[in-house]
């Protein structure tokens, strides 16, 4: 074999091999809190998630998947050493899930620094949301005020002038406060954060019954929404005090709470009654197979396997050119079709969507289900755009 011939084998092997490295299984990493009180909310979206994958025939952008599960706890220390463990030695395409702000927050630095993919499908906390905002960073979820200003509009628009607000102490909590305050015009009578977790509510539910709010304003995800809005039932309150949540009425509490939280009003991006092409067979192929009528949380996890979907197919399955995936998942975003309706990213890559306000009404029999009232925030874009300076 002469010396040509050697070469141009070479180059046929190394074309071959770099075809081949292009069009590999792509590989997801998913953290999510799957266990203690707030397992739901992790658990939902990772069924969301993969019942997307399950769509679209176990594959992204035609290329096979496979999704590595990492529970996180809702411990940042713990999350912050399974997005590096799963960068480092794992070499996954891209990270979704990162349910939490406080995960999401002490997973950055290894995320920046690799510019892998990241993808929160239940968090937008807001130093990424403006001024550090990174261009391969994404929430598919919400930025966190968002259904907070959606509940501060509501306030005004119901009328209420004077109301009382709560909630656990991280960023989460203080960006939904900080979110209903910017929105609501009235007068707000206390501003109460609570521990992480924390199981009994009754001395916060006495001081702000001795308050005599017109209405209650919370965030309380997963457990600690059911222990809250339970006890608040309890109390006599929800006969008494109109209660406003965000992600703490929905359907992952929804369940446990059942006729207590008749009455409570929550705003959110999606729920069961949205008009929107295709929620309604998510809906159905979601409670076929899970048994259980799916939460928004597991919209997201939905959405978030569609969109990565089209973003994949627009590298040709080459996910290696980080630069080049992040700005096909930012494409991605306007381009595929959400069951919560209207949505693209923003240039801080955060959504510009509907936030919706719903009650929970009585159903056939004893059950409760989800009543659609208003869209007080349409197609809305959050306040830290501006402070971003990619586009």
């Amino acid at each position: 074999m002469n010396t040509t011939t050697c070469f141009k084998l070479l180059a046929i092997s190394a074309a071959t091999f770099a075809t081949m490295q292009a069009h590999a299984d792509i590989k997801v990493g998913f953290i999510g809190a799957l266990s203690g009180p707030v397992a739901a909310v992790g658990q939902d979206q990772y069924d969301g998630f993969m019942l997307g994958v399950d769509s679209l025939g176990g594959k992204l952008g035609g290329q096979a998947v496979k999704v590595l599960r990492e529970d996180d706890q809702l411990k940042p220390e713990l999350g912050n050493q399974i997005a590096r463990k799963l960068i480092d030695r794992d070499k996954v395409d891209a990270i979704v899930g990162l349910g939490f702000s406080n995960v999401m927050m002490a997973s950055l630095p290894r995320i920046k620094e690799s510019r892998t993919v990241a993808i929160a499908t239940n968090a937008g906390p807001s130093p990424i949301a403006g001024a550090g905002c990174l261009p391969h960073v994404f929430s598919m979820a919400w930025q966190n005020d968002g259904t907070a200003e959606a509940m501060g509009k509501y306030a005004n628009d119901a009328g209420y002038k004077r109301v009382y607000l709560m909630a656990p102490n991280y960023q989460a909590g203080k960006d939904y406060l900080a979110g209903f305050k910017r929105f609501f015009k009235g007068e707000i009578l206390d501003e109460v954060y609570t521990q992480v977790n924390q199981p009994d509510y009754s001395a916060e539910i006495a001081q702000l019954q001795a308050a005599a709010p017109d209405a209650v304003f919370v965030f309380y995800p997963g457990g600690m929404g059911v222990n809250f809005v339970k006890q608040y039932s309890q109390a006599g309150l929800s006969r008494q005090v109109p209660l406003l949540s965000a992600f703490t009425v929905d359907g992952t509490t929804l369940p446990s709470l059942r006729t207590s939280a008749i009455g409570a009003i929550s705003a959110a991006m999606w729920d069961v009654p949205v008009k929107a092409p295709g929620n309604a067979e998510f809906v159905a192929a979601f409670t076929k197979k899970h048994g259980r009528v799916p939460s928004h949380y597991a919209a997201v996890g939905y959405d978030t396997a569609r969109m990565l979907d089209v973003a994949v197919r627009k590298v040709k399955g080459n996910t290696t050119d980080k630069a080049a995936f992040a700005a096909a998942v930012k494409a991605a975003g306007a381009e595929f079709k959400s069951v919560r309706g209207p949505f693209s990213f923003n240039n801080n890559n955060m959504p510009v969507q509907n936030y919706y306000a719903f009650q929970v009404v009585k159903g056939a029999g004893s059950n409760v289900e989800m009543k659609l009232l208003a869209t007080p925030l349409a197609n809305h874009k959050d306040v830290y755009a501006a402070q971003c300076k990619q586009k």
